[in-house]
């Protein structure tokens, strides 16, 4: 049985840094160009050597996408951007494109090449073709069942790695492969930009009725039939390791560094618990549930995951309320503002390898040490005393229902 890694996304350097400290095992993320989430922060050429040492620094490696397919204009480019990463001492690039792959093992011999699910690997001849070519790691298409990629460990070489999504947002079309947006939008999904249209709540129109919209069922329970469900596989890392993969990945360069932090924590005590023979603590599991989310399915690995078809809404019943800057022996944290909350709310603490535990919020003061009942300034500087020391970068939370109805 493997130890899986845990690859955690990166959207940018706040949300390195959380997933770096609550745990991540390596983190992959992309610069100003050539990935496949261009809105979600990403690194400049100044900013990008700065996240691989802070990575570094910290023991975790740094995978860098270059995973979209670039056009004639565009491949020109590409050689002094991977040289780039190259020296910026990048551990892994991860393509989709054979001219990209081929030139990344030119100009940047020093990076591990990776196959993105873009490349939609779905059977051992490919996975081993690709290993033949030189890469190291394929990531194999999202449609897999457990059974099938035991057969794919079973076929390849020992020395290919396989990395598989192991949580977040689950793509409608085959592995990613989607023309809806770029039709309806022009923001083309597989250049990084997708609108997400398969969220959206559709109608049928008459040609000769225009303006009319009669509703769309699959079934009684409603209109979304383009919609996919979030994956969660938290309670099958047993599972997984035993199918022979080597790494889990995180899905979610878009999402939020709360997102990033709480779910590389849940996962990071999970496998560490599975790979030691124990049982998982159930706090750590029941920390998924604390971050906003479609209902929850297991993709893939025990066949069709079926179609949920209610709504598209997303589950959010937590609220970060602030973040610890510093905290001392006594309990008495630095915090920086998220959202509003008042002396006498009930919160929680959770933080890098710190186990959630709640609290009543009491003794804030301002910067200038003036007692403070509602701290409603975003980013404003305040303490409050914690019923103990807590590490920096701890989230500070309450439940409210913030749901789309």
């Amino acid at each position: 049985m493997r130890k899986l890694e845990l690859l955690s996304p990166a959207g940018d350097m706040e949300r390195l840094k959380m997933a770096v400290l609550y745990g991540a095992d390596a983190v992959y993320l992309a610069g100003t160009s050539f990935g496949m989430r261009s809105f979600a922060g990403n690194f400049s050429p100044e900013e990008l050597p700065r996240a691989v040492k802070f990575a570094h620094d910290h023991g975790v490696k740094a995978h860098v996408t270059v995973n979209t397919m670039p056009r004639n204009d565009e491949i020109a480019q590409l050689p002094a951007y991977l040289e780039q990463l190259d020296d910026a001492g990048v551990d892994a690039l991860i393509v989709a494109d054979l001219g990209a792959f081929t030139l990344a093992g030119k100009y940047a011999p020093r990076c591990e090449r990776h196959i993105s699910t873009q490349q939609s690997i779905a059977n051992y001849a490919c996975a081993q073709g690709w290993f033949d070519l030189g890469a190291r790691r394929v990531v194999l298409a999202r449609e897999l069942s457990l059974p099938e990629i035991r057969t794919i460990r079973e076929k390849v070489d020992p020395a290919l790695e396989i990395e598989t999504f192991g949580h977040g947002a689950m793509c409608v079309s085959y592995s990613g492969r989607c023309l809806l947006s770029n039709y309806m939008t022009g923001r083309d999904s597989n250049r990084g930009a997708c609108a997400q249209p398969c969220r959206y709540q559709y109608a049928l129109m008459e040609e000769k009725r225009p303006g009319e919209y009669f509703p769309v069922f699959e079934d009684e329970k409603g209109t979304y039939i383009l919609n996919s469900r979030d994956m969660c596989t938290i309670d099958h890392l047993k599972d997984l390791m035993d199918a022979g993969i080597d790494c889990i990945k995180i899905e979610g360069r878009a999402k939020s560094a709360y997102y990033a932090a709480i779910v590389t924590g849940a996962y990071r005590h999970c496998i560490d618990d599975v790979a030691a023979g124990r049982e998982p603590d159930p706090v750590w599991r029941d920390e998924v549930e604390h971050v906003s989310h479609r209902i929850y399915s297991t993709g893939f690995y025990f066949g069709q995951p079926g179609q949920y078809t209610e709504n598209s809404r997303y589950i959010r019943q937590w609220q970060i309320c602030a973040r610890v800057e510093s905290c001392d022996e006594n309990g008495v944290a630095l915090c920086s503002l998220n959202n509003k909350f008042r002396a006498g709310d009930n919160l929680e603490a959770v933080g890098p390898d710190l186990r959630p535990f709640p609290f009543t919020a009491r003794d804030m003061k301002t910067e200038d040490g003036f007692p403070l009942d509602e701290p409603r300034t975003p980013q404003m500087k305040f303490t409050l005393r914690l019923p103990k020391q807590v590490p920096p970068l701890t989230m500070l939370r309450r439940g409210v229902d913030l749901s789309a109805k």
